[in-house]
């Protein structure tokens, strides 16, 4: 089911990650919370698939974690009702959404968009497809993360703000959905830095769980 699914991930044009998405997270952030999800966009590019590596790049120290249930969109949705949701979610992917914060908060300042500090290479690691048959409750799961076996996150996601249906449906109202799109739901507390070197794991409870190691990009050869 993993492969078939994972092939489904491969059609994706885009993925629409939610911020502040849960209210423990939006407070260790200082942030307020908003009536309507805070949303932005990274590129498939930034994939990194399960066991690979994450790579920082070079004029930094850290990146930031941040574990997320990812939706797997089934197929094309477009202006979505709410009470039909569901019928366009194929599934579900552990998602990590990696921030370069130094980046972020300098964008955030200087009020320009986040685009560099989420969307670079490997900035999305991502887990194997579990089929929505699999899973009982989606807004029942335990997600997790360690760093060098250490744990860091634990949440639930039964304390989302914005509910999958209503993700799916405010989404579509502005721009179409297609097979393989994936909606990072947002994180719970816990978020922090990792350094080269270092280890990330992370899961469903239950479900699944992946593995990456921490490393520093090589800089580019000067012409």
């Amino acid at each position: 089911m993993a492969s078939v699914g994972n092939k489904i991930l491969s059609l994706g044009t885009k993925i629409v990650a939610v911020g502040r998405n849960y209210a423990a997270h939006a407070k260790e952030l200082g942030a307020a919370l908003s009536e309507e999800p805070v949303l932005f966009l990274k590129p498939t590019s930034s994939y990194v698939q399960n066991g690979g590596t994450i790579e920082i790049p070079h004029s930094m120290e850290s990146l930031v974690y941040e574990a997320e249930l990812g939706i797997v969109v089934g197929k094309k949705a477009r202006d979505v009702p709410q009470n039909s949701a569901m019928d366009f979610v194929a599934g579900y992917a552990l998602g990590l959404d990696m921030t370069a914060k130094e980046m972020q908060n300098a964008a955030k300042a200087a009020g320009l968009p986040w685009t560099l500090s989420k969307g670079q290479d490997t900035f999305t690691p991502i887990g194997d497809f579990v089929h929505k048959s699999a899973v009982a409750d989606p807004h029942n799961l335990e997600l997790w993360l360690k760093v060098d076996d250490v744990l860091k996150q634990k949440g639930s996601t039964k304390d989302m703000i914005f509910k999958i249906p209503y993700l799916v449906s405010h989404i579509s109202s502005y721009m179409t959905l297609f097979e393989g799109d994936v909606i990072l739901t947002g994180t719970p507390q816990g978020a922090g830095p990792v350094k080269a070197g270092q280890k990330i794991s992370a899961g469903i409870t239950g479900l699944t769980d992946i593995h990456f190691d921490v490393q520093k990009r090589a800089k580019p050869i000067s012409s």
